[in-house]
């Protein structure tokens, strides 16, 4: 084939191809989704199409008894003012009696510890309330007859009583001046 006759045939294949573009994305003269004269109309079925005034005047007259919070702020709006009411012949109300039973007496001062080298066993050193015997007790021992130490620190003990269970903290207790 020459030349001329390529450039013949690829001005022909274009020109086909344009003609298939044109038809293919020209505007259209009528769409499908515009609404025809000749469709027919079916009105909505309203068996008294005259204005309710009544309905109308009992929404036009509704009032918002709401909180008037602005939405658009992001502060929580005042509480609600509360309304005092001071009645008449009120007796004052009792005394509430404590409930649950008293707190735990220890008879005993925590004074003191000693740990092995590690610290790993701790033993403290209870002073009776007249100061006249010394007891000295590690975690779980009993002392007294009715107290156990549960556990000991280096600022304070926790005891608890055997017989009820209930617990309390001996703080440790510096020496006066004398000793």
């Amino acid at each position: 084939m020459s030349r001329r006759n390529q450039f013949i045939a690829l001005g022909s294949l274009l020109l086909v191809l344009g003609i298939v573009m044109y038809s293919q994305f020209r505007p259209a003269a009528s769409s499908a989704n515009t609404p025809s004269a000749d469709g027919q109309f079916t009105p909505v079925n309203v068996d008294n199409p005259a204005l309710r005034m009544d309905i109308l005047k009992r929404f036009l007259d509704l009032q918002y008894k709401g909180t008037h919070r602005n939405i658009f702020s992001a502060t929580a709006p005042p509480p609600p003012p509360v309304e005092v009411k001071t009645p008449e012949n009120v007796l004052p109300s009792p005394t509430p009696v404590p409930t649950g039973p008293p707190p735990l007496n220890v008879d005993a001062k925590y004074f003191g510890y000693a740990s092995d080298a590690m610290g790993n066993h701790r033993r403290a050193f209870f002073a009776t309330s007249n100061n006249e015997e010394v007891v000295i007790a590690g975690e779980g021992d009993t002392f007294l007859g009715r107290f156990r130490v549960v556990r000991l620190t280096n600022t304070a003990a926790d005891v608890e009583e055997i017989a009820s269970g209930r617990h309390t903290t001996m703080t440790l207790e510096e020496p006066g001046p004398n000793g």
